[in-house]
C-alpha cells in the first residue's frame, strides 16, 4: 500500500450508500436490503468502490469484509519525525516550552542567544527585546535569563546588549 491509500478509503466511506452497504456487511447482514433500492449502474459503482479501496474483496458470490485494510494503510503512512535536541522545544522558531531541565536549558538558552546575536556586534535593550520577542512570549525575562546564564553581557546602564566572549 502506498502512503495515501487512506485517501481511497476515506473517500469511499464518504458515500452514504456505500458506508451503509459496508456497515451491513461488517456487521454479517445481507447487504440485499441497502442495494435493492439503487440502480444496477449504482448498485456496481457501489461495490466497486468498496473493493477498489480495498474494503470488500469477492467471495463465493458474495463480499467478504477486508479489516486489515486500516492496519495496512496506518502502517504505510510514514511516522511524524519527533524532533531531537533543543527543537523539541521550538514550534515554527518560537520556543513553546521553557525546559524544567538545567541542561535542556542551557542548551535551550545558548541556542537563542545564537539566533539573538552576531558575535561582535552591540544591539541596543529595544533591538535584542524586539528579537526576543519573535522567539519567546516574554522577551523580558528571557533577556534576563539571558544575562543570568553569561550568554549577553550588558552595559553598565543597561542601554546595549553583546554576546559574551
Amino acid at each position: 500500500m502506498s502512503e495515501n491509500s487512506w485517501r481511497g478509503i476515506v473517500a469511499a466511506l464518504a458515500d452514504d450508500r456505500a458506508r451503509e452497504v459496508y456497515a451491513h456487511l461488517v456487521l454479517g447482514d445481507s447487504i440485499d436490503m441497502a442495494l435493492a433500492p439503487l440502480s444496477p449502474g449504482r448498485r456496481r459503482r457501489v461495490l466497486d468502490t468498496l473493493q477498489s479501496a480495498r474494503l470488500v474483496a469477492p467471495i463465493d458470490g458474495g463480499w467478504r469484509v477486508e479489516a486489515e485494510v486500516f492496519r495496512s494503510a496506518l502502517a504505510a503512512v510514514p511516522s511524524a519525525v519527533r524532533p531531537a535536541g533543543v527543537d523539541r522545544f521550538f514550534a515554527n522558531g518560537r520556543l513553546t516550552v521553557y525546559p524544567s531541565r538545567a541542561a535542556d536549558r542551557e542548551a535551550v538558552l545558548a541556542h537563542i542567544a545564537e539566533r539573538l546575536m552576531t558575535p561582535g556586534r552591540t544591539v541596543t535593550e529595544t533591538e535584542v527585546t524586539e528579537k526576543l520577542a519573535v522567539m519567546v512570549d516574554d522577551p523580558v525575562s528571557m533577556r534576563r535569563h539571558l544575562v543570568d546564564a553569561g550568554l549577553l553581557v550588558r552595559s553598565r546602564d543597561g542601554r546595549v546588549y553583546r554576546l559574551a566572549p
